[in-house]
């Protein structure tokens, strides 16, 4: 009956029509213009015929459809707000005529029915799940929220609380809770599911089994009362706080939405719906969201790009090796195991690697006590890492992290040792956060086949890996490393070799604008809580107690040599060097800026300690408040500047792998977007103005004259 590039529409046994979703272009099915535009000429085809008994709606991919194609959001964005609230509308006509159709329809959810993919489905009159599949409504993940229908027919469909907490959450549901909620008809196994599917919508053509009543149910108001609604609002809007905070709007839109919209029949609902939608998706924190969305495919794509094209060149890691145990060692071993490679872990003391194994160990045991791994897969995990003292076993590794302590004198002894082991084939790389690629390089024979591999910690958790790319390092090397890291699960970002690489440069630049304000007498303890409050995950110096006082005090040469037209004191001892000089060395001793003792949970807790508060008064006058827009910009803008100078240098290649790099590095926070995001937000001509202001202070906050160039254009850096 019609066949485009995206949907196919054709009859099918006993007088039934069927919408197959197959976007030949896709790896998976989207709701991108083509295949809205495709619906719509399938509706109207089904709506000209007479003897149509049921519609059934299918997918010949392995998901159902994934939801909306984000890459077309830009132009959400830029839309006036009749334009934008005609799209939406226009879309949910659509769904609603599917809806309104004089026969029942049926939706196959097989592999994922997300967002506007759940959102069809939502607009048929039952659904059928395969049991391997999932559901679920994730946009307020992108600081935007369901707009073509999902928070009117949900909450109709399985009442307003379990809605809320979906649709507020982003959540994907699996198909028991879906069933229990009353969100799917049926589960079939996936063998059975179109047998299942045509079925039941047999049931409901025959009057065998009623829809007639639930179609009424979907498009009347909600049978709450007001009161009730009003009490279940506030009940949420409190724990949505608590659980989000503030600097994430769209849950309580949601939550605002549902509510206003409760006493409403469906198309009233929908254009309450529609100016919502409108109204999130003009936020900064929604631009900030799906761009960071964005951003993660791309970065993702690039290493995907390097290793594609060089695949002939690039070896298949039989055995990894990780070289210095620890710690450091144990984690990135085990991020080897779970990722399913054999790993040898070697390093010269048995101490060490008892630590790597117990490091291991401890994360495997916290996954089978949540029930996420049966104790038979995490020993099977544990057998892949073999932990050794002797180096032949070293010999059959063809890609190998050196992650010994960081001191260029002793990785210069090792990196020798460990190319003399290898095949001439085999990749090395250095685990560091501030010893030079090329420097390192000097040590190797083969430099070409030797980069960086900045792990952060703890490895299980922290997402980036920064590959860094000397002089020499080959382009194979690069792209095989980028290979690694993607079977690592991790998200790899090529940069060039610099002081301090990418995020520990820029992360050092705020580091050194809060050791200028406390030698003004700024208190840490004031400046902590205003960059929390702004979004930071932990305040700059509750920050260095995590790192380590002694590893910030270890790494600060490097910047002031490396970099000294920026990266230069303003007074003779830095406030952290005076802590360190007490031997104050963070959460490592339980003394640093802070004290800490174990909270009942068995971590840190951080405590005011008036001896650090008296030493500082001592060195540099008594505390004084600053106000927190100063504060603020005093350390993102000494940030801001020196990505831009990392931007400008090619250290890092574009905006959006910088913005990923300190989000998926340091924290960052995501409803900001990252660094760059943020200086586009406030506009390029503000952030010189914020530059200029601070930069008789210190060179940090001096902007560039490509800066300043683009900002008087009128320019951005997205």
């Amino acid at each position: 009956m019609f066949k485009g590039k995206t949907l196919s529409l054709g009859l099918i046994d006993n007088g039934f029509a069927e919408i197959n979703f197959n976007n030949q272009g896709e790896s998976v099915n989207k709701f991108n213009a083509e295949t809205l535009t495709e619906l719509r000429k399938a509706v109207d085809t089904l709506k000209a015929q007479s003897d149509i008994r049921g519609l059934l709606l299918t997918s010949a991919k392995s998901v159902f459809v994934v939801g909306a194609d984000i890459t077309e959001f830009k132009g959400m964005f830029s839309a006036t707000r009749e334009e934008f609230v005609a799209g939406v509308q226009a879309i949910n006509d659509l769904f609603s005529e599917i809806e309104d159709l004089s026969y029942p329809s049926v939706a196959a959810i097989n592999g994922f029915a997300l967002g506007g993919g759940f959102e069809v489905c939502l607009a048929c009159d039952a659904r059928v799940i395969s049991s391997t599949a999932a559901i679920g409504l994730p946009e307020t993940g992108l600081g935007i929220i369901p707009g073509w229908g999902g928070t009117v027919r949900l909450p109709r469909l399985i009442g307003y609380s379990t809605a809320v907490n979906w649709v507020a959450s982003g959540q994907q549901q699996r198909p028991d809770a879906a069933l229990n909620a009353g969100a799917v008809d049926a589960i079939a196994e996936p063998e059975q599911l179109r047998a299942d599917s045509i079925a039941l919508l047999a049931q409901l053509a025959s009057g065998e089994r009623d829809y007639h009543t639930r179609r009424t149910q979907k498009i009347s108001a909600l049978s709450m009362s007001e009161s009730e609604v009003e009490a279940a609002a506030s009940q949420y809007r409190g724990a949505l706080i608590g659980k989000v905070g503030t600097h994430y709007p769209a849950p309580i839109k949601v939550l605002e939405l549902i509510s206003d919209a409760a006493h409403l029949g469906r198309d009233e609902a929908l254009k309450c719906e529609h100016e919502m939608f409108y109204s999130i998706s003009q936020t900064p924190e929604a631009r900030a969201l799906v761009g960071l969305f964005l951003n993660d495919q791309y970065i993702v794509k690039q290493a995907k790009n390097r290793s594609h094209a060089l695949a002939e060149k690039l070896p298949e890691i039989k055995t990894a090796g990780v070289i210095g145990a620890g710690i450091m060692g144990g984690g990135i071993a085990y991020q080897n195991a779970i990722r399913g490679y054999s790993v040898v872990m070697k390093d010269i003391a048995q101490p060490a690697l008892e630590l790597g194994i117990q490091e291991a160990k401890k994360l495997l045991a916290k996954s089978v006590s949540r029930g996420k791994m049966s104790e038979d897969k995490a020993a099977q995990i544990l057998s892949l890492i073999n932990p050794t003292l002797a180096d032949s076993d070293v010999a059959t590794c063809n890609m190998v992290v050196e992650a010994v302590v960081e001191l260029e004198s002793v990785k210069k002894q090792v990196l020798p040792a460990i190319e003399a082991l290898v095949d001439n084939s085999a990749v090395i790389t250095s685990n560091t956060s501030t010893i030079s690629i090329n420097r390192l390089a000097e040590s190797l024979q083969r430099p070409e086949n030797f980069a960086g591999m900045h792990f952060f910690n703890p490895v299980h958790a922290m997402p980036l890996v920064e590959i860094i790319r000397g002089d020499r390092s080959s382009d194979a090397t690069i792209a095989a490393v980028c290979a690694y890291a993607l079977g690592l699960g991790k998200k790899p970002i090529v940069v060039n070799d610099c002081p301090g690489f990418l995020v520990n440069r820029v992360l050092f630049a705020l580091l050194f604008g809060l050791e200028i304000m406390i030698t003004e007498g700024a208190d840490f303890q004031q400046i902590d809580k205003v960059m929390e409050g702004w979004g930071l995950p932990m305040g700059p110096a509750y920050l260095m107690d995590v790192i380590g006082i002694d590893t910030i005090n270890h790494c600060y040469p490097v910047m002031i040599d490396g970099l000294p037209q920026r990266f230069s004191k303003t007074a003779e001892l830095w406030p952290t060097e005076a802590v360190f000089k007490a031997d104050r060395l963070g959460q490592k001793n339980a003394r640093g800026y802070y004290s800490y003792a174990l909270n009942d949970k068995g971590k840190p807790s951080k405590a005011i300690d008036e001896t650090v508060v008296q030493m500082l008064a001592d060195l540099y006058g008594e505390a004084r408040l600053f106000d927190a827009d100063e504060i603020v910009d005093r350390l993102m803008i000494a940030m801001a500047i020196e990505m831009l100078h990392c931007l400008e240098e090619g250290v890092v290649a574009s905006p959006a792998e910088a913005d990923m790099a300190l989000v998926y590095g340091v924290g960052f926070p995501a409803f900001r977007g990252g660094i760059c995001r943020w200086m586009d937000e406030i506009g390029l001509q503000e952030v010189c103005d914020r530059g200029d202001k601070y930069a008789h202070i210190s060179e940090l906050y001096r902007p560039t004259e490509k800066l300043r160039a683009m900002a008087a254009k009128g320019e951005t850096l997205y």
